[in-house]
């Protein structure tokens, strides 16, 4: 390990081979450090970390205080950051409460400057969060989800894997999966065809996903009718099946179609 003078690091803190900490880092106890990662310099690691490999956490971050909630009652608790992570300057990640027990970010996301991840939040893998993106309590962010800087996601809130969501938006209803978001209010504004070529997505796999948003978003049918002919009418595939779930499962109701 290798550390700078000025830095207070908690005897029973578990620190990985090869981990580099900058000047006046604190790492509280209960804190665990995968090898390779780097601290930079003021940044604060708090109880209940458990950091990956590989990961890069910049200038002035945060990671698991505890939760602005005020049903948090100090209870034990966990912030799960993934292997080859990067956090960056001001970014503030606070720990799980009693709901969940445990916030979690996956492997090789980008947490852009001045975001903030609350309380029992849930990120996939390969996650990018833009600059000042805030989520509130219990969000959930599917695998490769781009995030655009300023957007704001009201609790609960689920959005679904390879979504691309428009810079400033209010996000308020959960956002399927494959799917570009924008506009205010909240709202559909096509597949994310670009993301899906650049992610190795086939044009048959881009097709299907597009058949079923036609369906779903232009058939006029009701949200349970759309998933009925999505179903019938539908090939069976993974894509298919992750929308139809997604939908079905969704406890704020999706967005609708832009205006």
């Amino acid at each position: 390990m290798e550390k700078y003078p000025y830095t207070v690091i908690d005897p029973t803190a578990k620190i990985g081979e090869n981990v580099k900490i900058g000047p006046f880092v604190t790492i509280d106890g209960n804190v665990e450090i995968g090898d390779g990662t780097v601290i930079d310099s003021n940044a604060s690691i708090r109880s209940g970390a458990r950091i990956g490999k590989n990961c890069h956490i910049h200038s002035g971050a945060v990671v698991s205080d505890i939760p602005q909630d005020l049903k948090f009652q100090g209870e034990d608790s966990l912030a799960i950051i993934g292997d080859g992570t990067i956090i960056r300057e001001f970014v503030t990640i606070h720990r799980g409460t009693a709901s969940k027990g445990k916030t979690v970010i996956g492997n090789n996301c980008l947490i852009m400057a001045y975001c903030h991840v609350a309380h029992d939040c849930v990120l996939g893998n390969h996650v990018i969060m833009s600059n000042t993106v805030q989520l509130a309590g219990e969000v959930e962010v599917g695998d490769y989800a781009v995030l655009g800087g300023g957007a704001l996601v009201h609790q609960f809130t689920h959005i679904g894997c390879h979504v691309m969501l428009q810079g400033g938006s209010l996000v308020n209803k959960d956002i399927p999966p494959y799917v570009m978001a924008g506009r205010y209010p909240i709202s559909y504004e096509g597949v994310n065809s670009i993301g899906l070529h650049r992610r190795g997505f086939s044009e048959e796999q881009i097709n299907r996903i597009q058949s079923v948003y036609r369906i779903l978003y232009l058939s006029q049918l009701s949200r349970k009718d759309a998933i009925a002919k999505i179903l019938e009418d539908v090939p069976e595939s993974a894509e298919r099946d992750e929308i139809v779930k997604f939908v079905n499962a969704s406890p704020r109701g999706i967005i609708r179609l832009g205006i």
